[in-house]
């Protein structure tokens, strides 16, 4: 019924999902990553960390499902970046990892860290967490240093793997290129942007929401300058184009360009959410909706991210971009699963609309009740 090359299509749509809805839910990151600049005190604090509380596992679920996705889906990056960018992938490990133990012993009783050193925990996670993230997804554009070698599938008696990465940083290098720096920084004040708007519509109090929708603004504006300097970036950026009946993979300038004005849809989808994130950021610092701008900012940010990830994969371009060897960038087709597994995994699929109709479910039943400075004033975490 479906043909393979739709399968792979489909499949790059699910991830491209997946990855903007993760985006979206950086917020939670950003957020933590103000702690002490809108928690002035111990009863704030408490409070951001029992909202953010609410949230965390959404996240942390997402970025799970994300790789899992992209591992059962496109077995070849999986293996190339999370095995060949090592170094990035276990710190972005890393720091999901405290964030986690953070939310579960922060405040209880004879920790023997003390909650001063679980929030520094909270604050590392929602600034590295989002700037790494955010450097990864560049080199889906800018590409990464690595070859592929398919020679050494025959091999299954050696030691060779498949991909080989060309530089001893695993991944750090991707810090250099100033287009995914750009990219990082873009996400990484986007996530403070969100979670500004997060506080302003969970967290009942006129002290942190007055002192969020200031903060908007010194966070809106670098936001803004990093998110254009990456996008005219990409815009003027050479890319990989690949003849899907030869599998050759060619240099093409403008290739990012060339995909948006090729597919209109995504294009006018693209400028719609922009729009939808301006507003977010206008009606929060006006003030007039402010406590709604969660809602524009979030669907914006799902519907940008979304349509930059398509035009990564899609229309015969190279998602992963290899530095060393053009001919090793990998694509939807040569990185894809089989198509029965596909397949398969298309079926499964059918339940993600569920999956996300629990999230939204989920998301009313912990936020129905705001938080409050009174609820905060002792104890443990209500999350």
């Amino acid at each position: 019924m479906f043909t393979y090359v739709f399968l792979q299509h489909y499949w790059w749509f699910i991830i491209s999902v997946l990855g903007s809805t993760l985006v979206f839910l950086l917020f939670v990151q950003g957020g933590q990553g103000l702690l002490y600049t809108i928690g002035r005190t111990p009863t704030e604090r408490n409070m951001i960390a029992d909202t953010l509380g609410r949230k965390w596992e959404l996240t942390f679920t997402t970025l799970v499902t994300f790789g899992g996705a992209f591992f059962a889906s496109f077995p070849l990056f999986y293996s190339t970046s999370f095995g060949g960018a090592f170094y990035v992938w276990m710190l972005i490990l890393f720091v999901f990892v405290i964030q986690a133990v953070s939310y579960e012993y922060r405040r209880k009783p004879n920790n023997f860290l003390g909650e001063r050193t679980f929030n520094a925990f909270l604050v590392i996670n929602g600034i590295l967490g989002a700037l790494l993230l955010g450097v990864a997804v560049g080199t889906f554009f800018f590409g990464a240093n690595f070859v592929v070698d398919r020679g050494n599938l025959a091999n299954l008696g050696g030691s060779m793997a498949i991909s080989q990465w060309t530089t001893p940083w695993r991944g750090l290098e991707a810090v250099l290129d100033y287009r995914n720096l750009s990219l990082g920084l873009a996400v990484l004040f986007l996530s403070r942007v969100l979670g500004l708007q997060y506080f302003m519509n969970s967290i009942d109090d006129e002290i942190i929401y007055d002192r969020s929708r200031r903060h908007l603004v010194y966070n809106a504006v670098p936001f803004l300058v990093f998110f254009l300097v990456f996008l005219v970036s990409l815009l003027f950026a050479d890319g990989r184009a690949v003849d899907p009946q030869t599998g050759v993979i060619t240099i093409e300038k403008h290739k990012y360009l060339h995909n948006l004005l090729a597919m209109p849809y995504i294009l006018t989808a693209m400028l719609f959410g922009i729009v939808s994130v301006l507003w977010s950021l206008l009606s929060g610092i006006s003030g007039t909706g402010a406590r709604k701008a969660i809602w524009f900012g979030g669907a914006g940010t799902v519907v940008t991210v979304l349509c930059l990830l398509l035009i990564a994969g899609w229309n015969n371009t190279s998602y992963y971009p290899s530095l060393a060897d053009t001919q090793s960038s990998l694509t939807i087709y040569n990185s894809s699963s089989s198509e029965f597994t596909l397949k398969t995994m298309s079926v499964v699929s059918l339940l993600i609309p569920f999956v996300f109709a629990y999230i939204w479910y989920a998301w009313k039943a912990l936020t129905k009740n705001r938080v409050t400075r009174a609820e905060n004033e002792g104890g443990e975490d209500t999350h």
